[in-house]
């Protein structure tokens, strides 16, 4: 449904202003490209934020206690 609104919006932008709608369709993986090694990072930062509380919550899980 995102990906229909998405070309909706760019084929709109295409009998608007074409000229604009070529630039973003070129620029568009351009952006991907730089934004995916700062995907992975959050990922990463995100998986050892994880892991820290894992790692200091365990002691509680092994004596049982649990969220209500």
């Amino acid at each position: 449904m995102n990906a229909l609104i998405l070309f909706i919006g760019w084929c709109i932008l295409f009998v608007l202003c074409w000229p604009l709608a070529v630039l973003a369709l070129i620029l568009c993986p351009i952006v991907w490209l730089i934004s995916l090694p700062l995907r992975l990072i959050g990922i990463t930062i995100g998986a050892a934020f994880a892991l820290i509380r894992a790692v200091l919550f365990l002691p509680a899980r092994v004596l049982g206690w649990r969220r209500r």
